[in-house]
């Protein structure tokens, strides 16, 4: 049986790289990482704008992009513009997504960010009237192009691992609530907990349901729902998933020393496999790690090594995928649709909570939304 330690932890390059893009929104995301990905790709950010319109053209000037719109109207009036990138607080996406669809019949995809929409039935209602355009939809679910989670993708189609039999994920990272974080009381799972329920779906398809805890966050000084979660994804075939996102992490923004991690471990009939994310050290890059071991070849850990990180590198897969799949006439991985089933477990999360039992994805949200 070949043995190739390649483990594909880097998606190949769409197809095409040259549509023109313009994006809205010109905050943190954007400037530090989208747009950096973006450029060491080869892609095409062509224009950008933001309600902030001196934001816009620092960011412009920093990133190397060339033209500056006043409103998104102003960037839509572009024809030039194939693809959007919409950057801008989840309160907001949906307006600015329906504002695509009624305005810009010239636009072919449109990579949203995560979450679609704070509620279900909002992001439902974003699906169909892109599927109605004839828009691409795309939602930037970037865990997915994290380099450990590629590779261990990977280890897991090759059956180095067997059959999975546990998959658990604990992230301490400690959070800031400002801005809109701080205009709803959903904190945690619409945006930390996304990525790891996303990732579980990518490694593992469909749960079968989901239980969840949590309690509140003590840095949080406003009403929210969800604070440190915990939940355990159960899986037709016996598979237990679970992951613990505590975004409190202790006192470490008071002043205590931090003890701040991201770390996965999935155990096999076969082999396991254990690896880090440094996203949380940002501005810092810390590569992504993946250690291995196989029956295959008994008594051996394998430790492949290599320099991307999720921080910034991940943030190239996403736009990439959209790119390739408009190329390629195909809907992307991360399609909208797709990403409603993502929506679909936040929602089970949610009404475990309240009803302190298992939830399907499918019980938690309107019977024709997925």
């Amino acid at each position: 049986m070949e043995f190739n330690l390649d483990l594909e932890h880097v998606a190949p390059p769409p197809a095409r790289k040259d549509y023109r893009i313009g994006v809205v929104g010109a905050g943190f995301v954007v400037r530090e990482l989208q747009l950096p990905a973006y450029r060491r790709a080869g892609y095409q950010a062509a224009a950008i704008t933001d309600r902030d319109g001196e934001r816009a053209r620092e960011t412009a000037r920093l990133c190397g992009v060339p033209a500056v719109y006043a409103g998104l109207d102003e960037l839509l009036a572009d024809r030039s513009i194939e693809v959007v990138d919409v950057a801008v607080p989840p309160d907001q996406q949906p307006a600015v997504i329906r504002r695509i669809v009624e305005r810009a019949g010239h636009v072919r995809g449109v990579l949203a960010q995560k979450p679609l929409a704070l509620s279900f039935a909002e992001a439902a209602e974003i699906v169909r009237l892109s599927e109605q355009a004839g828009i691409t939809l795309a939602v930037n679910q970037n865990m997915r192009w994290d380099p450990s989670i590629r590779a261990l993708r990977t280890l897991l189609a090759r059956g180095w691992l067997g059959e999975p039999v546990l998959a658990t994920l604990e992230m301490r990272a400690p959070r800031r609530y400002v801005s809109w974080k701080r205009r709803s009381d959903r904190l945690t799972l619409p945006v930390m907990s996304i990525h790891h329920l996303d990732a579980f779906r990518f490694l593992f398809g469909e749960p079968a349901g989901v239980y969840a805890s949590a309690r509140s966050d003590p840095r949080a000084d406003f009403p929210h729902r969800d604070g440190i979660v915990l939940y355990i994804l159960e899986y037709a075939g016996g598979l237990r998933a679970a992951a613990w996102d505590d975004v409190y992490a202790g006192p470490v923004l008071e002043g205590a020393a931090a003890d701040n991690y991201l770390r996965w471990r999935v155990e096999g009939t076969e082999g396991l496999a254990r690896g880090s994310i440094g996203w949380h050290a940002w501005p810092n890059v810390v590569p992504s790690t993946l250690d291995f071991t196989t029956r295959l070849r008994p008594g051996v850990w394998f430790s492949p090594r290599w320099r991307e990180a999720w921080f910034p590198d991940a943030f190239a897969g996403p736009m990439g995928e959209l790119l390739d799949s408009l190329a390629a006439g195909r809907p992307p991985s991360i399609s909208g649709r797709d990403n409603l089933r993502t929506l679909a477990l936040v929602e089970a999360c949610y009404r475990s909570l309240e009803e302190h039992r298992l939830v399907s994805p499918a019980e938690a949200v309107a019977p024709d939304g997925l």
